[in-house]
């Protein structure tokens, strides 16, 4: 007796159906864990590239990465897919060479959240070390309305997570307290450090004179100068926060994480300040 053909390849299609849609159901936590890293990961990309002007080339590499993917992995394309890992593995390292401030940045945003800063304000001493930095803060808050007052031009860096080290060598070091009459002496137009940033870290003017990466954003409003040119960039490639005083207008104007905030008062500035 012949068997029954027809049932057996039934039995096949009906199996094959079965298991394709187990594994389409099959999706457990680790899947969605997988999904949760790669979004995240797409978002923070998206957002260094975005504070640095660089969205471009993130959705040029994003349209290559996903041809590539679909080349070697679904349509198992082995040519087409052996030349784009080659250019990948190539194209990786052109891309840590020219943009490793801003992946350092990334990492550095990365590991310290303010989230993380909760738990370790339960370690301090509060309403003394608010005092303290407080008294600093008004310092540079007072500097910055004289200088708005008479249009002495200034720009003014706050050092947050990220080391400026680098960007510190570039000026003269003079690792001095802050004080409002050092600043505006500082910034004035005949003196000879007036060109350039000054640094501020760890409560103490650590170099004046210093030399910013300027940023070459086309969106930046033609009326902004080299200055908020240059604190555009450095707020792009570190985290810092740069303050500039106009000597045009007598404006005061901060940039950071990648965006200015223009016309500030001396309570926004004394707000912005605190809350860094």
């Amino acid at each position: 007796m012949l068997p029954d053909v027809g049932h057996h390849h039934t039995a096949i299609l009906f199996y094959s159906i079965s298991k394709t849609l187990y594994d389409v159901i099959d999706f457990g936590i680790k899947d969605l864990i997988d999904i949760l890293l790669v979004a995240t990961l797409l978002y923070y990309t998206y957002s260094l590239m975005k504070r640095s002007g660089s969205l471009s080339l993130f959705y040029g590499v994003l349209f290559f990465t996903v041809v590539w993917v679909v080349a070697s992995e679904i349509l198992d394309m082995r040519l087409t897919g052996t030349i784009m890992d080659k250019v990948m593995s190539i194209g990786l390292i052109i891309l840590v060479v020219i943009f490793q401030d801003q992946i350092k940045r990334f990492l550095i945003d990365l590991g310290s959240q303010r989230r993380w800063s909760k738990w370790r304000n339960i370690f301090r001493h509060g309403d003394e070390r608010d005092r303290h930095d407080h008294k600093h803060i008004m310092q540079v808050v007072y500097a910055c309305m004289s200088m708005s007052k008479s249009k002495t031009g200034a720009l003014i860096v706050f050092q947050r997570k990220m080391p400026l080290g680098d960007y510190e060598k570039t000026g003269d070091v003079i690792d001095a307290d802050i004080n409002t009459r050092l600043i505006e002496n500082i910034f004035f137009k005949n003196s000879p450090l007036h060109d350039g940033a000054m640094i501020i870290a760890d409560k103490r003017i650590m170099s004046v004179g210093c030399i910013l990466p300027v940023s070459h954003d086309m969106n930046i409003p033609k009326e902004l100068g080299l200055r908020h040119r240059a604190a555009l960039g450095m707020s792009q490639v570190t985290d810092a926060v740069c303050i500039i005083v106009s000597e045009e207008t007598g404006n005061i104007s901060v940039a950071r994480d990648g965006e200015f905030s223009i016309k500030v008062s001396g309570l926004d500035l004394e707000h912005i300040l605190s809350n860094i």
